[in-house]
């Protein structure tokens, strides 16, 4: 199975965070080099708090920019994967891990924020080590994946399904 190119969103979470991008790359940005400027003009910025601070605001901005800029320009969008029971991002999954049962989303945890309305689903992306292990396999299959802690979890996907609202 081809590995899919970028994250799976939702339409929602992906016009979300289109609207977040263009407020921080826009008016934001700029609100912060206004308080630079003005934290600037105010003489000595070695002990210069405010100036600090901005600047400290304004190196986290750009670090989210960069990540939703590259989050949008590579994700899949809206489009639910076939209901064929092999696991993949956009799919609902539920899984025997460690002998808890478990049903999750394969995606992206930034739609995590657009699965509201009495919805208690966790997100896993098809990049965390158990996301990798499951990746491409179907229901009745039995995984196992090393977790960060060094033990092997033992994954039996029980039931999975395209996301829908």
């Amino acid at each position: 199975m081809p590995a899919q190119e970028g994250a799976w969103l939702t339409q929602e979470a992906y016009d979300r965070l289109k609207k977040e991008l263009d407020y921080i790359a826009g008016p934001y940005r700029q609100e912060i080099v206004d308080r630079i400027e003005q934290a600037r003009s105010e003489g000595d910025l070695k002990e210069n708090g405010g100036y600090h601070a901005a600047r400290e605001e304004q190196g986290k901005n750009e670090g989210r920019i960069v990540q939703l800029t590259q989050l949008l320009e590579n994700a899949q969008v809206g489009e639910a994967p076939a209901d064929d029971g092999v696991i993949e991002a956009g799919m609902v999954v539920t899984a025997e891990i460690a002998g808890d049962e478990m049903t999750f989303l394969m995606g992206s945890r930034e739609v995590a924020e657009d699965l509201t309305g009495g919805e208690d689903l966790e997100v896993f992306s098809e990049r965390s080590p158990m996301g990798a292990a499951i990746n491409g396999h179907k229901v009745g299959e039995t995984v196992s994946y090393q977790a960060p802690n060094g033990k092997d979890i033992t994954v039996k996907i029980l039931k999975a399904k395209p996301f829908s609202r």
